[in-house]
């Protein structure tokens, strides 16, 4: 009788940020938090940053659209792991990673940054930091843009 080896189950991102975490906290080599580098820096390439800009949120600012947004953030989207359940950037996931994730709670860099730009990372990522590319592969389209009007309410 032949036995088959089962394929081998991947991790979901979120997941792999927690257990890489967990592990450097473990063996004590991760610091609490890194600081953010520069939290106005620009995340997308400047040559499309008047294009995003323009793009609008096609999701209304309703309290139901927000707290869908925050289901996602706490739920599939698992946003809470990294940036934290108040938006500060201090998750549990947080532990190790430099720079630390955005802090949404910072009213400057709210009012910096438009909602295309904020898609255009969950759509990229955000190079030379751990922000993973979430739309389409973690959550849908729709759900980016209520995770973006759930962010908005940290900076209010």
């Amino acid at each position: 009788m032949t036995v088959k080896p089962r394929p081998a189950r991947r991790l979901s991102a979120p997941v792999r940020c927690l257990a890489v975490a967990a592990v450097l906290t473990l063996l004590g080599a991760a610091p609490a938090a890194a600081a953010e580098r520069d939290p106005m820096a620009l995340r997308v390439p400047s040559d499309k940053l008047q294009e995003l800009r323009a793009v609008e949120n096609p999701v209304p600012d309703t309290p139901e659209m927000v707290a869908e947004g925050e289901a996602v953030f706490r739920g599939v989207g698992s946003c809470n792991v990294c940036h934290g359940e108040t938006g500060n950037g201090q998750g549990i996931g947080a532990s190790g990673l430099d720079p630390s994730p955005r802090d949404f709670t910072n009213k400057r860099w709210q009012k910096a940054r438009s909602d295309g730009e904020l898609m255009y990372v969950l759509r990229h990522g955000s190079p030379g930091s751990a922000m993973i590319t979430a739309v389409p592969g973690l959550i849908s389209e729709e759900d980016g843009w209520k995770v973006i009007r759930y962010i908005r309410t940290f900076g209010r």
